[in-house]
């Protein structure tokens, strides 16, 4: 059986589709993943992965594009499955993809949907209310016929040893960046945080990309370790499975954070909710105000004038945290 799997959002997103991915890939004899171009990098480090193709869907992302016939084409020619899973955030219609993958032979669809489907779903599946993203997507490769074959835990590939990057050990990670502003703590924080931390005695190492070295080097100051740009999505991982504790806001990392088994204190901006986007699988602390007025709203910048669900963080509030997730 040639299974495929479809996740077509961003990095955190193809993480949290890891317990379905392995579920299907107990049964199947090969699982394609189609992702979008900002889950890539995930989608890489996910065991159970035979194939990859990469589409970039005019309904999913910050910036999708056109629709665009011929580009429709080929992801028809270059899609070949049996049955299919379709994984989708709570408030995603699963139905344009569905549609697709009829048009490229897939006989068997299933997908959590609270829309009609017509002909295009075997399995109309509808998740629990208030289902963390992690569990829908496993509850829903369950309902078409694949049990989960572990504990269900987020989980990557074994990473690269990366001591030649961070130094020995024990050290912290704080990564400052996040996908969308409303989700980033303030970088004068984030910079009190690491001064904070490394007063108490730890050592702070400091990711982000290639586009945030400026934000890393002023995070980082005197007190902590700059990687800024010099982690690609398995380094990174290597980086945070070597961590005592990960410091993050709501965005991928928190995520890879999980998936390595390290404890997050997240800095968890309410703009989208906790109990279905929180790490995953690990001790963890949420910080920030979950009933601030933005909460819900999706808000990729913040609604509410000095974004004050994130900014009530004290560098204290996170020290605090950190040494109780490492105690756990």
């Amino acid at each position: 059986m040639k299974a495929l799997v479809t996740r077509l959002d961003s990095f955190g997103d193809v993480l949290l589709a890891g317990p379905a991915v392995r579920a299907v890939a107990a049964r199947a004899d090969r699982v394609t993943l189609l992702c979008g171009p900002r889950g890539e990098s995930a989608a890489r480090l996910l065991p159970g992965v035979d194939e990859i193709v990469v589409w970039d869907a005019p309904w999913a992302g910050f910036a999708p594009p056109p629709v665009d016939r011929a580009d429709i084409e080929r992801l028809l020619g270059a899609l070949d499955a049996d049955t299919a899973l379709i994984l989708t955030s709570f408030h995603q219609s699963p139905l344009p993809t569905a549609l697709l993958l009829r048009l490229a032979g897939v006989r068997h669809i299933a997908a959590d949907s609270v829309d009609y489907p017509g002909s295009l779903l075997d399995v109309r599946h509808r998740r629990a209310p208030h289902a963390h993203e992690a569990e829908a997507a496993l509850d829903l490769a369950v309902a078409a016929g694949f049990p989960c074959p572990d504990d269900g835990r987020p989980r990557v590939l074994p990473p690269p040893a990366t001591a030649h990057l961070t130094g020995p050990d024990p050290y912290v990670v704080l990564h400052p960046g996040a996908s969308v502003p409303a989700r980033a703590w303030s970088p004068r924080r984030c910079a009190r945080a690491v001064a904070e931390l490394a007063a108490a005695g730890h050592r702070v190492v400091v990711t982000g990309g290639p586009g945030e070295k400026d934000l890393t080097a002023y995070v980082a100051g005197e007190d902590g370790l700059d990687l800024g740009g010099r982690t690609g999505a398995p380094e990174l991982a290597g980086v945070l499975a070597g961590a005592r504790a990960a410091v993050t806001g709501n965005t991928g990392p928190a995520h890879l954070a999980a998936a390595v088994g390290t404890p997050v204190v997240s800095l968890f901006a309410p703009v989208v909710p906790a109990e279905r986007w929180r790490p995953y699988g690990v001790p963890y602390v949420l910080l920030g105000d979950q009933d601030a007025p933005c909460a819900g709203s999706r808000a990729r910048t913040c609604p509410v004038p000095g974004h004050p669900c994130l900014e009530s963080v004290t560098a204290t509030d996170v020290l605090a945290a950190v040494e109780k997730v490492m105690q756990a």
